[in-house]
């Protein structure tokens, strides 16, 4: 399986409808044999605008979403959109979405844990409700977003869902770099899954992103990890790592999940 790992940036200046003309151009880069491209999290409007969230907020079926599936569909690839601010009805969300071979949505999640700190999300936006996986021809999909990667037992959902490839869009600024590694390995470790984590680029709302998209594999191995520019990153992974790894490494069959029912040692003052 070939990834290409797209890191956008979100330049103040530009606004949405030239980021999404200038990312369609992008794509076009793409070498040719790529069987799924991941883009970041609200590239669109770019995570640190929060004024904007409400103007650019669309449907999964809106400029966007219309403009990704074409592409998807034109070049027969599996397309991870990102994340966009959607709205459903009087509600905000940010959505990521997986979008087929033929440009049909198959999957979507909304972001479960909104971050709080210095940021206006979870001011603005609903806070998702439920985890899934979705069966694809190379395993069973699903999707988290940046700051979920902070909570271990979200993580376990999507494990108990039957998770084998995790992508993660995200907006994860510079300056916490080493946690976006650490993490990102943890996870897939923890939970013995490819972690396709790509993340966004460049500074806007005073804050500079990481870039350093990264594959990690179930063993913590990492397959490939992008630079801090604009640009596409592919590299190649085998699927069946992750069966073989469950089959080899049993820590999943291991897990314990009464841990309420244990009583913590209190210890003498």
């Amino acid at each position: 399986m070939r990834i290409a790992l797209v890191q956008i940036a979100s330049p103040d200046e530009e606004t949405a409808a030239h980021r999404l003309d200038r990312a369609s151009r992008l794509l076009a880069e793409v070498p040719g044999d790529v069987d799924l491209i991941a883009l970041p999290e609200l590239w669109k409007v770019g995570f640190g605008h929060f004024d904007r969230y409400a103007e650019c907020a669309e449907s999964m079926h809106g400029p966007t979403v219309q403009t990704l599936a074409k592409i998807a569909a034109d070049r027969g690839v599996l397309l991870h959109a990102g994340s966009i601010v959607r709205r459903n009805a009087d509600e905000l969300f940010n959505t990521s979405l997986l979008l087929d071979r033929t440009g049909q949505i198959i999957h979507h999640y909304d972001k479960v844990h909104l971050f709080g700190c210095r940021s206006a999300e979870p001011e603005i936006l609903t806070h998702g409700r439920q985890v899934h996986a979705t069966d694809t021809e190379f395993g069973r999909f699903a999707a988290a977003t940046c700051y979920d990667l902070r909570f271990p037992p979200l993580w376990e959902r999507f494990g108990e869902a039957g998770a084998e490839l995790m992508v993660v869009p995200a907006a994860w600024p510079a300056r916490r770099l080493e946690h976006w590694r650490l993490l990102t390995s943890a996870r897939a470790v923890d939970n013995q899954m490819f972690v396709i984590a790509v993340n966004a680029v460049g500074t806007h709302a005073g804050v500079t992103f990481g870039g350093h998209s990264r594959i990690v594999d179930p063993w913590g191995e990492v397959i490939a990890e992008a630079g801090a520019e604009e640009g596409i990153t592919v590299a190649e992974i085998d699927p069946s790592v992750v069966a073989e790894t469950r089959t080899e490494f049993p820590v999943l069959r291991d897990r314990r999940t009464d841990y309420d029912s244990l009583t913590p040692k209190k210890v003498p003052a």
